[in-house]
């Protein structure tokens, strides 16, 4: 495994111990006509995320586990690999949108480029990596609601849209759904950035305006592996990432803390928010089910991005016809559990899905519509 320098052990252990004293975890705590708890909405507006522990149950999480497995088996086996580690056409291979990301193995692949709107302004350092790695790794896929029934019925846990209900209002849309692998010794960094785009001149922005993600640990995380946050930073309109760093004297922002998950625990953090990850020069892996959501406000009418899915404006039909994802998705997490109640999506209240082979095939290529903001 790769040597960690004295002075990133130090930074880590410090941050543990920080993260752990912020008071924004604890199980999810719903409130009379599904309100989040105001202890739980207090200390994520403060700090701009928050830890649900032990959201995931101990089956299902078994379930997501097995699920990853193999859709592990059907991602192609290099960069222009058009095959499988089975030799069966690879997941991806003949879809539209972008769908697997690869990057050099412990590297950092987007700091200090143009990608995304050139938002990750500073280069991540970059350990050596052992001599029998890899050159590259896959760390990211997007899209995996297409691909991963376990990550469609998590899409569809009445928790986790209730608790997006709470804060983003009954009408609440979708973003993007990914999958983020940081396998030890492999995974490459994420520099520090803040997700949102298009609203930060809006007369109308708050610490809110560009969402959130949820982020869902198959086997938790700690420093080394997971997302590290800059505590209150959703809460600037202006922040400067490069100045930060240099004024820390690395890529080890002073103020930031690392999400400490362990297995079935779902963090959402503001899209706003300042965050990261360091390459994963740990023995443990970190798989991430990310799930995006926005206000409506927010995106109906808005240009998207093209970050994630197409350009264009993100009107009342693409919103509609995107957010069709969760009615599939409760619909699939409904025959896997029918002993539970299901969550009541108010925008499509009037719909019936089912899930079947032919709702398969109607969420082909879904994420050509992300509302990408």
């Amino acid at each position: 495994m790769p040597h960690v320098p004295d002075e990133y052990r130090a930074y880590f252990d410090d941050g543990r111990e920080r993260a752990l004293q912020l008071g924004n975890r604890g199980p999810v705590r719903f409130v009379g006509e599904g309100a989040l708890h105001p202890d739980i909405v207090e200390a994520y507006w403060r700090t701009g995320f928050y830890v649900f522990e032990g959201l995931v149950d101990t089956i299902e999480l078994d379930d997501i586990v097995d699920d990853f497995a193999a859709l592990r088996r059907r991602l192609p086996t290099h960069r222009r690999s058009a095959v499988d580690h089975d030799g069966n056409p690879a997941f991806g291979t003949d879809l539209e949108a972008r769908t697997v990301v690869w990057g050099k193995t412990l590297s950092d692949p987007v700091g200090s480029t143009g990608a995304s709107h050139g938002r990750h302004p500073i280069k991540m350092a970059e350990p050596t990596r052992a001599a029998d790695a890899p050159d590259e790794v896959i760390y990211v896929l997007q899209g995996t609601l297409q691909c991963s029934d376990a990550h469609l019925r998590l899409y569809g846990h009445p928790d986790l849209l209730g608790i997006a209900a709470a804060l983003n209002g009954d009408d609440f849309t979708p973003f993007n759904e990914g999958i983020f692998i940081k396998d030890p010794g492999l995974g490459p960094s994420v520099a520090w950035h803040r997700d949102g785009v298009t609203h930060w001149d809006s007369p109308d922005w708050d610490q809110g305006t560009h969402g959130f993600n949820m982020m869902a640990q198959i086997y938790g995380c700690g420093p080394e592996n997971g997302v590290w946050v800059v505590v209150g930073s959703h809460k600037q309109r202006e922040v400067d990432i490069a100045g930060m760093a240099e004024r820390a004297g690395s890529d080890r922002l002073p103020d930031a803390v690392p999400l400490v998950c362990a297995p079935g625990d779902v963090a959402i953090v503001n899209r706003q928010a300042i965050h990261g990850s360091f390459p994963n020069t740990s023995t443990e892996p970190r798989v991430t089910l990310n799930l995006g959501f926005h206000r409506r406000a927010s995106v109906l009418g808005a240009m998207g991005s093209g970050i994630h899915g197409v350009v264009g404006e993100l009107d009342e039909d693409r919103i509609a016809k995107r957010s069709e994802m969760i009615g599939w998705a409760i619909a699939a997490r409904r025959e896997r559990y029918p002993d539970e109640t299901s969550f009541d999506y108010r925008p499509l209240h009037d719909r019936v899905f089912e899930w079947n082979e032919s709702a398969r095939a109607e969420i082909r290529d879904y994420s050509v519509l992300d509302l990408s903001i």
